[in-house]
């Protein structure tokens, strides 16, 4: 074999080796990245599989559960009539809207203990800023608050 066929061999091995490597790395990213969206009912009716996720799991926070002590926040969430404690020990403090009934998303795992620990969460405002059921907007779609005004009145003066 030629010294110049050995180095193309070499080159081809060491292009394949690499390759993989990065092919390696993306996937074990992606599986270290993903999680499942489960609601409180399915992460209680899931068993020995719910310890091993990585999960995410959304609810109402029960008002009066907030309990802060250093970087850690405990509380409860609530969907439906169902409960599920849980113990937050990110690396930031929770946002701003994270307050009593306010929608909260929180992505951890599942422990034996029977408590979900989040490293991320994530918050909605609270409900009592949303419109009221059966209100109607102030403004008009595509219209200023101003063009809205004037067209409540009799007419415009020519």
């Amino acid at each position: 074999m030629s010294s110049e066929a050995n180095k193309y061999l070499k080159f081809g091995a060491v292009t394949v080796i690499i390759l993989l490597s990065l092919g390696y790395l993306a996937y074990t990213g992606v599986q270290d990245s993903k999680s499942y969206y489960v609601t409180i009912k399915e992460l209680q009716g899931m068993g020995d599989g719910a310890y091993s996720k990585r999960l995410r799991v959304a609810g109402n926070v029960v008002p009066g559960s907030i309990k802060r002590s250093g970087t850690r926040v405990d509380f409860i969430l609530k969907e439906q009539d169902l409960t599920l404690a849980v113990s937050y020990t990110g690396t930031e403090a929770p946002p701003d809207t994270f307050k009593d009934d306010s929608q909260a998303l929180a992505d951890g795992s599942y422990g034996r203990d029977g408590v979900f620990h989040a490293k991320q969460l994530q918050a909605k405002c609270a409900s009592k800023y949303a419109p009221q059921p059966g209100a109607t907007p102030t403004a008009q779609p595509g219209k200023s608050m101003t063009e809205n005004e004037n067209s409540g009145s009799s007419g415009m003066a020519n």
